[in-house]
């Protein structure tokens, strides 16, 4: 007998990510999901036997996508700085594209959903190796400031990641005016926007220019 083809599990895959945002870990029915993909109860069952398993697999698939992304881009340049300044541009944009999803799995995870605290567990360190990498690389080479790789990543975090949260927030909350929404848009959202922020976050982070030196001094 041959295998169901693998189009099935692709289309229920991609209804977990439709549905995940709204039901979150805890709420995401099977039955639903089928509905939603069009396939019956018992496909959804042979591709992946268990709702755990099935949350965990769209999880996965959608942060290894990401990491793809994030380690060529850091391969990519020359420098540890403009490494950096890559694998930022695709922290920023992954977070825009999915801030719902990873908005819920976060507090899912802070509530003590099993499901959501073993993928940030196990997944989280992943992508922070790199950036520590990179970071580290850069403050060897005089190119970043001699601060703690915590300090620098939580200042990075900040100045990144709150205002795609906040800003896609009420953007779709609906509370906005439709003109506040396109320059909240135009400001955060934009890949220019998210450019942005990261250079400046990258030049706070540069090392302090050396005092000149006084004319009595020389």
């Amino acid at each position: 007998m041959p295998r169901p083809s693998r189009a099935l599990d692709k289309a229920l895959l991609a209804a977990g990510r439709e549905l995940l945002p709204e039901r979150g870990c805890a709420g995401l029915s099977v039955r639903e999901v089928a509905q939603r993909a069009g396939v019956n109860l018992g496909m959804f069952h042979y591709h992946f036997r268990t709702r755990d398993a099935f949350l965990r697999a769209v999880l996965q698939e959608t942060y290894e996508e990401m990491f793809g992304k994030l380690t060529l881009e850091a391969a990519r340049d020359a420098t540890p700085v403009e490494g950096l300044r890559a694998a930022f541009g695709v922290l920023g944009r992954f977070l825009r594209d999915h801030r719902p999803l990873v908005a819920r799995v976060l507090a899912d995870a802070l509530s003590g959903e099993p499901c959501a605290r073993a993928f940030v567990r196990d997944n989280l360190p992943r992508h922070v190796a790199v950036l520590r990498r990179l970071f580290e690389a850069a403050r060897a080479e005089g190119k970043l400031r001699d601060v703690a790789f915590e300090q620098a990543l939580g200042i990075c975090a900040g100045a990144l990641a709150m205002p795609i949260l906040v800003g896609g927030a009420i953007a779709q909350s609906g509370m906005a005016p439709a003109a506040r929404v396109r320059s909240i848009r135009r400001a955060l959202l934009t890949d220019e926007a998210i450019d942005e922020r990261i250079a400046l976050t990258l030049a706070a982070l540069a090392p302090r220019a050396a005092p000149a030196r006084s004319r009595r001094a020389a």
